[in-house]
């Protein structure tokens, strides 16, 4: 009975994200993305454990059209079912999403005015068009200026010192001041301390959280939720330690903010930095840490510098950088990054993941990485 009720428990869990709770992109209209890895088994449902249905080849540009779970449903010629998102990047989205978008940012009443304006966002994505569903140009750091062209809803169209022409979101500029705030000074923020972490605003995502346990560990039932919780506890302790200032997505068992909520957190609060606290899965057996990133110009430097201090030594091997197409990654206009920090479904990792020395050991890693990321 004991074993039936572990069995049934564990087939829920698996399909529980290891990454994120249910979120769809239809919404925002199916893309095009391409594959990256040298096979990918598609499955009849978006769960490790499913029916593999085919395969696809790397290279291979498929049609995206839902997700969950940090799965993404897909078609590519005859064969149509479920992949694992990190293995695929986005290439494009498609005209339906580019009209949903547009609409949905022509309802805003707010508007900028044209002329020069500085970004005051730590770090600013330049879109492709006015909405999240449009590829990502390129980026924008703190203090940039810019001139803006146009405005619809809450997005404004602009032009960099470079030449570069895109979109951003209206927020994150000021200086061609939005309509009612007069100059423009209420976008402004505090001057700060560069070359250190401190004074820096870190925001830490314990992942999961209230009636998502996340991954289930396979030998001692482990909850994932507990884990990344404990962990980005200590995080927060080493972070403040070096006089950083910290904020928490959720900071109780009993929380499950969505994910387009702890987005929101780090972009209202114009942190500098943004880490999202995992503990992994796998129906094969492997082992140690892996660090995600999205953007190559926004993501890529932060996540190679955790990672760097990751394989350094905490008691796990680290298997390095990998591109993951995820929700708390993709629509985060910080520097942001996705750590897990061992596989649950391992023995080996579950036995050591749950110790105080081991999450401790990764959480300095993580707060020394945010340290060189920042110096």
């Amino acid at each position: 009975m004991k074993k039936t009720l572990s069995a049934a428990i564990l087939a829920v869990t698996l399909s529980l994200s290891v990454l994120q709770p249910p979120e769809s992109v239809n919404a925002a209209g199916a893309y095009t993305a391409k594959v990256y890895a040298s096979s990918l088994n598609v499955r009849s449902e978006p769960a490790a454990g499913s029916t593999v249905t085919g395969s696809l080849n790397s290279g291979a540009v498929v049609t995206v059209s839902d997700e969950q779970h940090g799965w993404l449903k897909v078609r590519a010629g005859s064969v149509s079912g479920w992949v694992a998102g990190y293995y695929l990047k986005r290439t494009g989205g498609t005209a339906s999403a580019a009209t949903a978008s547009a609409k949905a940012s022509s309802k805003s009443s707010s508007s900028l005015n044209k002329g020069i304006a500085r970004v005051t966002a730590s770090s600013l994505r330049i879109r492709g068009g006015p909405g999240t569903g449009y590829k990502v140009l390129g980026s924008l750091k703190e203090g940039d200026p810019v001139t803006v062209q146009l405005s619809q809803g809450d997005w404004a169209k602009i032009r960099t010192s470079g030449g570069e022409v895109g979109w951003v979101a209206g927020q994150y500029i000021a200086g061609g001041s939005r309509s009612g705030t007069g100059n423009g000074s209420s976008g402004s923020v505090n001057a700060k301390s560069s070359g250190s972490i401190r004074g820096k605003l870190v925001v830490i995502d314990p992942g999961h959280g209230g009636s998502d346990p996340g991954m289930l560990g396979t030998s001692f039932d482990t909850m994932e939720k507990d884990l990344s919780l404990q962990t980005s506890f200590y995080v927060r302790d080493y972070l403040a330690a070096k006089g950083a200032r910290v904020e928490l997505t959720r900071t109780r068992d009993d929380q499950k903010p969505s994910l387009s909520r702890r987005v929101q957190i780090g972009q209202q609060l114009r942190a500098d930095a943004f880490v999202s606290i995992h503990y992994n899965s796998s129906p094969k057996k492997v082992s140690g840490t892996l660090t995600f990133f999205y953007s190559e110009n926004n993501d890529l430097r932060l996540a190679r510098s955790i990672e760097n201090r990751l394989r350094q030594g905490i008691g796990l091997k680290s298997n390095g950088l990998s591109f993951g197409d995820y929700h708390i990654l993709r629509e985060n206009s910080l520097p942001a990054t996705l750590v897990e920090l061992g596989f649950l479904t391992n023995r080996s990792d579950e036995s050591i993941v749950r110790t105080a020395s081991y999450q401790k050991k990764a959480a300095k890693a993580i707060a020394e990485g945010l340290a060189d990321y920042f110096e």
